[in-house]
């Protein structure tokens, strides 16, 4: 059986429903509100490289087997949207203006150029203005390059860890991890088959920095998923590699 259909089927232990289709914010994402129910509240705001293999259901479902605080997650997010773009269109500045989200993560393309990383850096400050303006905490999803531009990875993780900073804001190191994790075992599939977009364990490797940091826990000892118990541990660990002071 394809590890991404497992992955799958191990989620649905946690949640209602699961796609393995990639999907955006869908027509009604302006209709995006906080679940006042829940005790963490989480907003997702990106591209292709947050809703391919949905990495706000993989936080959800590490949540939910770990027994932290009831946690919504919510997501706005269209093919090859910078944060511009979602300033531009309107849904994601809706969604923001909302009170009651805790956390706002933010995600654009791989900013490794000079250029990009100026953009990423204007508006990430201009939502990180309006998030907090709302109560809630900004944050960075650091992604990673392509596997053709595989060089830009170290520019990738200061344009992401400069926006963190420039924002007072947390850091989800993703792309971080993903080279810990090929130190460990450089045969690793965490890129999916366009050399681009994550495959299922480069998006549980995302979602592991991710619920670490918003419950400023350890990523070691979250639940497997249904990955293999050596290669959850050993994902675990390059997460938190990535996230060490």
């Amino acid at each position: 059986m394809p590890f991404a259909i497992q992955l799958c089927l191990a989620m649905l232990a946690f949640l209602p429903a699961c796609s393995l289709e990639p999907t955006d914010g869908g027509p009604d994402d302006s209709e995006v509100s906080p679940d006042l129910t829940a005790e963490v509240r989480i907003l997702f705001i990106g591209n292709s490289l947050t809703y391919v293999n949905n990495l706000p259901a993989v936080v959800k479902a590490l949540t939910t087997g770990a027994g932290l605080p009831n946690t919504q997650v919510a997501t706005i997010a269209y093919p090859d949207y910078a944060l511009e773009d979602h300033w531009n269109q309107g849904n994601a500045r809706t969604a923001v203006g909302k009170d009651g989200w805790t956390h706002v993560i933010m995600q654009q393309g791989p900013s490794a150029l000079e250029s990009s990383r100026v953009n990423l850096l204007q508006w990430s400050n201009t939502f990180a203005e309006q998030i907090k303006a709302h109560g809630a905490m900004p944050g960075m999803y650091m992604v990673w390059p392509s596997t053709e531009r595989s060089f830009d990875f170290d520019r990738v993780s200061e344009s992401y860890r400069l926006a963190a900073e420039a924002i007072d804001g947390q850091l989800y190191p993703a792309g971080d991890a993903w080279r810990a994790a090929w130190r460990r075992n450089p045969s690793l599939a965490l890129y999916g088959g366009d050399g681009f977009h994550p495959s299922s364990l480069g998006t549980y490797t995302a979602a592991l920095t991710i619920v670490a940091v918003v419950f400023d826990r350890s990523p070691v000892g979250l639940p497997t998923l249904g990955i293999p118990a050596a290669t959850a541990t050993l994902l675990q660990e390059s997460a938190a590699e990535a996230l060490a002071p």
